[in-house]
C-alpha cells in the first residue's frame, strides 16, 4: 500500500516507530512531515497528506500530531477525506470497515509505540464494507460535501 505520512512537531517523538513499522510491513511511504522540533502548523501538514491520498497517489493517510484532534478537525475540512483519531485497534478497523476512513490521525501524547503499532496495523488491514447499509451511509456523507459546496441536496 502507498501511504502518505505526515506530523507536526508534537508527532515528532512517535514518527521513527510509524516509519519503522511501516517499511517492516512494505508499505510505500510519502512523508511530507517534519523533522526538526521547531513548531510547523498541523493544518499545513494536513493539507500535505490529504493532497496525494485525494489525488489517488497514495491509498490512505496518517497524521500524528500530540493530542490527534487538531489533526482530524483539519483534515474532516477536506472534501473527499473522511479522517479518524483512533487510539485504539477497533476503532481504526472499524473505522474503515463501516464509514470508509482514509486518513488515520494519532496522538503522539496519548498513545505510545506499541498501542500506535497496533491501531495502524488495524486500520491498514481493513476494508471498506460490501455492506449496502455503509455504502448508502458514505454516500450520504459524499452528499453532504456536495451540499455544503453547493453542487447539489444533501442527502
Amino acid at each position: 500500500m502507498r501511504l502518505a505520512l505526515g506530523n507536526d512537531h508534537a508527532g515528532l517523538g512517535l514518527k521513527p516507530h510509524v516509519l519503522r513499522l511501516l517499511a517492516d510491513l512494505g508499505h510505500e511511504v510519502v512523508d511530507v512531515g517534519t523533522d526538526t522540533e521547531e513548531p510547523v502548523d498541523f493544518p499545513d501538514v494536513t493539507r500535505d497528506v490529504c493532497r496525494p491520498v485525494l489525488a489517488g497517489e497514495a491509498d490512505r493517510g496518517i497524521l500524528l500530531c500530540g493530542t490527534g484532534v487538531g489533526a482530524s478537525i483539519a483534515a474532516n475540512k477536506v472534501p473527499g477525506i473522511r479522517a479518524a483519531l483512533c487510539h485504539d485497534s477497533y476503532c481504526a478497523h472499524q473505522g474503515v470497515e463501516h464509514d470508509d476512513v482514509n486518513v488515520l490521525c494519532l496522538g503522539a501524547w496519548i498513545v505510545g509505540p506499541l498501542i500506535a503499532e497496533d491501531v495502524i496495523r488495524s486500520f491498514l488491514g481493513a476494508t471498506f464494507s460490501t455492506d449496502p447499509d455503509f455504502r448508502r451511509r458514505v454516500e450520504k456523507l459524499h452528499a453532504m460535501e456536495r451540499a455544503a459546496a453547493g453542487q447539489g441536496d444533501e442527502a
